[in-house]
This record gives C-alpha cells, sequence and structure tokens, in this order.
C-alpha cells in the first residue's frame, strides 16, 4: 500500500493518501512563522491503523523542513506531539 503526505495550501490542509484515495486531513491555519494545526480527521474505513500518526508526522516534518514553528490548537497533534519528544521543540 503506498502512502502520499501533501500540502494541500489551497485547502489550506495536509493530505494523506493511501493508494489514491483520500484517508484524512489535518487542516491548518498560516501564521507568523508557524501552522497553527486547528482540526485533524482520519476517514472511518482507516482508523486504527496509523494513519493520524503517519500524517502527523508528515505534516510536522514539512513544518520542520521549513523552517517553521507549530501551534497545535488540535488535540490530536497536541497529543501526538506530546507523545513524541523529537517534535516538542516545534512548538511555539
Amino acid at each position: 500500500m503506498s502512502t502520499e503526505i501533501t500540502d494541500n495550501a489551497e485547502q489550506s490542509r495536509y493530505e494523506i493518501r493511501l493508494d489514491g484515495d483520500l484517508a484524512g486531513f489535518a487542516e491548518y491555519e498560516p501564521g507568523e512563522g508557524a501552522v497553527v494545526f486547528t482540526h485533524t480527521e482520519v476517514d472511518s474505513a482507516f482508523e486504527g491503523k496509523g494513519v493520524g500518526s503517519a500524517l502527523a508526522r508528515g505534516a510536522l516534518d514539512d513544518v520542520r523542513q521549513k523552517g517553521l514553528s507549530v501551534v497545535p490548537l488540535c488535540a490530536f497533534i497536541k497529543k501526538w506531539i506530546e507523545k513524541h519528544p523529537g517534535y516538542q521543540d516545534l512548538v511555539r
């Protein structure tokens, strides 16, 4: 199964696709030097399969690569960062 995570800037969200099918997304608002994550959703058909975690990791890796910080207003992203200390330095 192929996994692709992309920044759909037009819709202000990171998307995860499995074999081409949209499996979930993490909505954000661009901020001053930061990405403000507001909501994350995984399609019920893909829940419990690590899709949300893969999406969070991919989105945060992209934010890091762009040299930005994160404001995790979304409960899922906030909790994921708390469980993964290697990403806590991104939090503004």
